[in-house]
């Protein structure tokens, strides 16, 4: 029996920043990020729309589009790391907002819950969805991802920004594609990137030298959430590809093959946190892996790095990465990282891609290279099923980014440090953060949403 995604759909933050934009302003030399990073536009969420937001969006899509009958879910399972309550999850919340527009207890027997670790929480999720359908063949489950990726101002992050989320349709004989059973997994716990728990002396605040109550804060530290990470780049990025390249070779022992894997897969889909980043970290697999590699294993650090340099600038190298990466990267350069989505819009950006080329991918084997920060990769493989183009064919990817709205470098800094009060754009068929609660005390924080039509 087969297992995989039935049907797709998107949420994606309606305006961006051109990227051109943004490094005139930080004096960064464009082309640096154009043509080096990938990088054109970055999606921003307006004041009325959070994680939450975006999620309900994808998940109303999905139902719409595929005339889902709301009693045939049986779990929803949603990867982020936008996370707008410590306790309860999103989960909870798309099952409100869909009974609101479905009908009530439509969703009262559906199992929910949020999975966290990084960027790779929401294949963790689907994975676990996969394993549910195995033993349940005639149920469905669907799995959301949904992130808002923010970053400090200046920061070297700060132009990899981008918001929003992917629903997906997980179902025995699935339309699109359906995994294989082989998963490779390599983790390691480190502190590439990571959002702590933050304080600061409520002394340092309001001068309170006798921590008395300050807005009803008792004690003598006040926490403080931030959206933003701490992250050191260059390690960041040496963990993707130490545990990329473990997983990768861990997948080829569970295959029991001895030659090139990634010659069997027709495309590559690889966790994009800017458009360029997967085929900056796959020279390296690309290399090892190669029947005739430059690579001895006897090289210096300083040695092993030139050749791996040499490697990426060679003709073979760059035809492999527009043949089996290019497809996935042409949404991220519009979108920016979407975090926990980031590897399933670069899926839906490849069969968007193929679909409008007219391409036929029906048996294509599809390689997938997962990577969350702290840190965990995941590679596993599917194939293209016959009916692909007519599962997706309403999904209108790239007819949806054109229609982005452009924002000016003033309203971007006024919406990052939230003082922009209003809509930018007047939201219309979608979700919408109605108000927060701030006056009854056992609903304090409680966040509340409404469909606007």
């Amino acid at each position: 029996m087969k297992t995989g995604i039935d049907a797709l759909s998107f949420d994606v933050a309606k305006l961006h920043l051109p990227i051109k934009t943004l490094a005139e302003a930080r004096n960064i030399e464009p082309e640096k990020l154009e043509k080096g990073l990938g990088l054109i536009k970055m999606t921003l969420p307006d004041t009325h729309q959070d994680s939450v937001v975006f999620a309900a969006n994808a998940l109303t899509k999905l139902i719409q589009d595929n005339q889902i009958n709301l009693n045939e879910i049986a779990r929803i399972y949603v990867g982020t790391e936008s996370s707008i309550d410590s306790a309860k999850p999103i989960g909870s919340y798309l099952v409100d907002l869909m009974e609101q527009k479905f009908g009530e207890n439509t969703l009262a027997e559906c199992d929910v819950v949020d999975f966290t670790f990084a960027c790779i929480g929401g294949v963790d999720a689907m994975q676990n969805c996969l394993d549910f359908i195995k033993l349940n063949p005639t149920k469905k489950a669907v799995v959301v991802t949904t992130d808002f990726a923010k970053y400090d101002l200046n920061s070297t992050g700060e132009y990899t920004q981008g918001a929003g989320a992917v629903a997906m349709l997980i179902t025995a004989n699935p339309r699109i594609i359906a995994f294989e059973n082989h998963w490779a997994t390599n983790t390691k716990g480190v502190f590439d990137f990571f959002k702590p728990f933050r304080t600061v002396s409520k002394e340092a605040i309001s001068g309170n030298t006798n921590n008395e109550s300050w807005f009803e804060n008792l004690e003598a530290e006040i926490e403080i959430h931030k959206d933003q990470p701490v992250f050191d780049g260059q390690y960041s990025n040496q963990c993707y590809m130490d545990r990329t390249r473990n997983a990768y070779f861990s997948f080829k022992k569970l295959k029991q093959t001895s030659t090139t894997l990634y010659n069997s897969w027709n495309s590559i889909i690889m966790h994009l946190p800017y458009s360029f980043q997967g085929r900056r970290m796959l020279s390296e697999i690309y290399a090892l892996d190669a029947e005739n590699s430059i690579i001895s294993g006897e090289e210096t650090p300083a040695e092993y790095q030139t050749k791996l340099k040499e490697t990426s600038k060679t003709s073979e190298y760059k035809n492999f990465v527009e043949e089996k990466l290019m497809p996935a990267e042409l949404a991220s350069s519009l979108i920016g990282n979407l975090y926990t989505g980031s590897i399933f819009m670069g899926f839906l950006s490849t069969l968007a891609h193929f679909y409008d080329s007219k391409k036929e991918i029906s048996g294509n084997t599809f390689g997938f290279l997962a990577y969350g920060s702290g840190s965990k990769s995941k590679v596993f493989e599917g194939i293209i099923q016959d009916e692909w183009k007519s599962a997706i064919a309403n999904t209108k990817l790239f007819e949806t980014l054109e229609k982005s709205f452009e924002i000016d470098f003033d309203t971007y800094e006024k919406l990052h440090k939230k003082e922009q009060k209003q809509s930018i754009q007047a939201p219309k068929q979608e979700w919408i953060l109605d108000r927060i609660e701030k006056e009854i005390p056992t609903l304090i924080g409680a966040r509340y949403y409404k469909w606007i039509d």
